[in-house]
């Protein structure tokens, strides 16, 4: 058996790198990440963690220093939110060219301006194009499990990517729930030592990040993507060999949940998933044939399992905590494009936008959603995007 702890969801990220034994963190603070990091060093002051923390002035050298040492050898991790993935977005993309392995916990919160403090996912979604693995987790034990995970994920030699992990600022960040932390022994065995594909250590001459051709430069961004596709494999098994070691169920990239009989399926990623699955619940007792998947990694995008699980259904409505500006939110483009590679003829599929900038939709928000997502179906007259915004649809 385990540690069984109260823990914020930022503590969970912090407890998590503990147990993995990182060498070195670099961070800089931002509301609503900070205590991520704070802990960490606490963890190094006390004698708890042996590892070196690196403050630096900036987000952007807080990831190149984890970049950096990253490549020396070292397990690493960081933390930030918002503004501060910004700011350090060019080393972001640096980190998976190179194919350095890392792990960077992301406590979302929305993108200014106007300056707001309150988490939606679109610091996170930003990143997609990056070339890093993407998970999200629901509560404060799956915070700690994938961030866990993380390290076995990014060190897997079919990988060899960095991977972030999301939670939501707030929500998850700053509410304590029970977490139970696996004993240190059996981390060790699982886990193992640190692995990379190559060690900047001045043995041999290597060049990083040089001036390379056309065609060179592609055949890199064709291995990123190789890497990813491996990854979809990588995540499976880690998480296989993880419940083991934890005693909790596997759930995969996507949970289904009451997904199996349904007619209708909800499509979601994050904390309110929850609320979600209680209007869910509800709605079922009242005749509605509702089920949902819950994405639990975003990158590689799990088409396969939503397609297998939804094909069937009559009706699928993504819900988007964040936008790509003139077009859908992202999971809904990313579940489009699924469903028209499997298939020609496809269930009707909406994309509901909601909750940006920390704006709180309930499970009650959730069940009128539904309730008109089945309706509109049963009439023949689905509304393919439309923005739910204080309580109300903006189409």
């Amino acid at each position: 058996m385990g540690l069984k702890l109260v823990l914020t969801g930022n503590y969970a990220l912090a407890y998590a790198a503990k147990v993995a034994r990182v060498n070195v963190v670099a961070a800089y603070p931002i509301t609503p990440q900070t205590s991520v990091v704070e802990k960490l060093a606490e963890f190094i002051e006390e004698g708890e963690l042996d590892a070196v923390m690196i403050r630096v002035e900036s987000e952007h050298s807080a990831l190149a220093a984890c970049f950096g040492a990253a490549l020396a050898g070292a397990r690493v991790f960081t933390a930030t939110s918002s503004q501060g993935l910004l700011y350090m977005h060019e080393v972001v993309h640096w980190a998976s060219r190179a194919r350095a392995p890392m792990v960077m916990g992301i406590v979302t919160r929305t993108i200014s301006p106007p300056w707001n403090i309150w988490p939606d996912h679109t610091d996170y979604m930003d990143q997609r194009d990056t070339g890093w693995v993407m998970s999200f987790a629901m509560d404060n034990q799956e915070a700690f499990d994938l961030t866990l995970q993380a390290f076995k994920v990014s060190e897997d030699p079919r990988v060899y990517l960095p991977v972030m992990v999301g939670i939501e600022g707030f929500i998850l960040g700053h509410t304590s729930m029970p977490v139970e932390v696996p004993e240190q022994k059996l981390v060790d065995e699982w886990l193992g030592p640190r692995r990379q594909p190559y060690v900047v250590d001045g043995s041999e001459h290597l060049a990083i990040g040089n001036l390379a051709s056309p065609e060179d430069t592609e055949e890199f961004f064709m291995d990123v993507q190789n890497a990813m596709e491996q990854a979809r494999k990588v995540v499976v098994e880690v998480e296989e060999e993880y419940s083991k070691i934890s005693g909790r169920p596997f759930k995969g990239p996507v949970e289904c949940f009451k997904c199996e009989d349904a007619k209708y399926v909800a499509i979601s990623m994050g904390a309110w998933s929850g609320d979600l699955m209680e209007s869910i619940l509800q709605l079922r007792d009242g005749g509605y044939s509702v089920g949902l998947l819950r994405i639990r990694y975003y990158r590689p995008f799990p088409g396969d399992y939503i397609f297998e699980k939804a094909n069937s259904a009559k009706g699928v409505v993504v819900f988007d905590r964040s936008v790509s500006f003139g077009s859908y939110g992202p999971i809904f483009l990313d579940t489009a494009a699924s469903f028209l590679r499997h298939a020609r003829k496809t269930p009707y599929i909406k994309n509901v936008v909601a909750g940006l900038g920390g704006v709180n939709i309930t499970s009650d928000d959730f069940s009128r959603i539904l309730r008109r997502f089945v309706h509109e179906v049963e009439s023949d007259d689905v509304n393919v995007f439309e923005w739910y915004h204080k309580g109300k649809v903006v189409k």
